[in-house]
């Protein structure tokens, strides 16, 4: 994104929102214990103690993934931002999903100030939400994956070339879904749900 876009009112929302999701997905990782503790430093972030990996691959896996997002995310392209936690088999154990919506027709200023206090809450609600989780297990994997609501052109953006399909399998049914918290502003839509296979869900 060069600098003029990142003076619009959709570029300075998606600049907060990435850095707050490049934060928000440290402290899913931290928070599924699927690393040692001593992999993360805690740090403070809009005024709380965050956590932020302290092995460089971890922590530029998450920063450079989300931060690809950027040009995506301003113009409206991407519709979720999910962390997915699963087995060898590349079957979901469970997933967190951010649907995010910049709005693209606000034209006033993004008071920062404002939509960091609201988005704040996410991360204060996040460790209060470990009882829904599931237990993972041994050996588990996770990935970030973004759903566009448009493909980007490879051809015209070198952003889209690090992005490549993923091979983790969806599931059969429609999942069961635990909201853990939303906003809604003029600038920007924000919700963070919880998804985990249904009961009636085949068993591979």
């Amino acid at each position: 994104m060069d600098r003029k876009d990142n003076q619009t009112p959709q570029g300075e929302s998606a600049r907060i929102l990435v850095e707050f999701l490049e934060v928000a997905i440290t402290s899913i990782v931290f928070l599924k214990g699927i690393y040692p503790s001593g992999a993360f430093e805690r740090r403070r972030y809009m005024n709380l103690v965050v956590h932020k990996a302290r092995h460089p691959e971890l922590n530029e896996y998450i920063h450079s993934a989300v931060n690809g997002l950027l040009p995506f995310i301003q113009k409206g392209m991407v519709e979720r931002v999910a962390v997915i936690f699963f087995k060898d088999d590349k079957v979901p154990i469970e997933r967190f999903v951010f649907k995010l919506n910049v709005n693209q027709s606000y034209g006033a200023k993004v008071e920062q100030a404002d939509l960091e206090f609201s988005l704040r809450s996410f991360l204060i609600k996040l460790p209060v939400s470990e009882p829904m989780t599931k237990v993972l297990p041994c050996k588990c994997r996770w990935e970030i994956t973004a759903y566009f609501r448009s493909l980007p052109q490879t051809s015209t953006s070198q952003d889209s070339e690090m992005w490549i399909p993923t091979d983790t399998k969806q599931w059969q049914q429609l999942p069961v879904i635990m909201p853990i918290r939303s906003m809604s502003s003029e600038p920007l839509g924000l919700q963070l749900y919880l998804e985990h296979a249904s009961l009636s869900e085949p068993n591979p």
